[in-house]
């Protein structure tokens, strides 16, 4: 996954409470077997009417929010089943960061492992930051991981807490696999002593 360190850009704001995975990324779209091509169907049911065409009052289909990377949502943001395709979805359409007042732990868990950064503020901040987002299209903020803290351009700056090693994983850009191959070497040595190594032949 992408190293996050910092990021500057476009806030969406869909302040709504209880969004659950299903309205994230709707099940008829569970069958890839890849992370990528979710995007486009994203909130699905929200961006779309009966026909397929776009629901012109959904935030996402206004400009400028089509070219969000910042979402602020409402309190436990991503509650419901655990499918990792949520924060696929929200990826792949663009989202870099979710601000929230808290999130399912399923969901919150599942951000990090896939290079999606979650962050906790108090509602009135969400709050706050949903309604500059509404009344200003355009709106951005920074978020600096390194620093821990969101900054609008008037200059309000918000601290967020973050585990010490989901913060080293992400501004390196390491998930599961990664950090498991950072000890490719041990891992070898050990299986090519191990007493029921099993020696593999070459493939033809």
């Amino acid at each position: 996954m992408q190293p996050f360190t910092r990021h500057i850009g476009i806030v969406a704001p869909l302040h709504r409470a209880n969004i659950d995975t299903d309205a994230i990324i709707p099940k008829q779209f569970l069958k890839r077997i890849s992370r990528t091509g979710f995007g486009q169907f994203l909130f699905y049911d929200w961006r779309f009417d009966e026909t397929g065409a776009p629901n012109p009052e959904f935030i996402l289909n206004r400009s400028p929010y089509e070219q969000a990377t910042i979402l602020i949502g409402g309190p436990n943001f991503g509650c419901g089943s655990s499918r990792e395709h949520a924060p696929w979805a929200l990826q792949d359409y663009g989202f870099q960061a979710i601000i929230a007042a808290s999130f399912a732990d399923i969901f919150y868990n599942n951000c990090f492992k896939n290079g999606l950064l979650p962050i906790v503020l108090p509602l009135s901040v969400t709050q706050q930051l949903a309604q500059l987002a509404s009344e200003s299209p355009g709106f951005e903020l920074q978020i600096d991981l390194v620093a821990q803290e969101v900054r609008t351009t008037q200059g309000d700056v918000y601290s967020f807490e973050v585990d010490s090693y989901r913060k080293m994983c992400m501004l390196r850009g390491l998930d599961d696999i990664a950090l498991t191959l950072r000890h490719a070497d041990a891992i070898s040595a050990y299986e090519a002593n191990a007493p029921f190594a099993i020696a593999i032949p070459p493939t033809l």
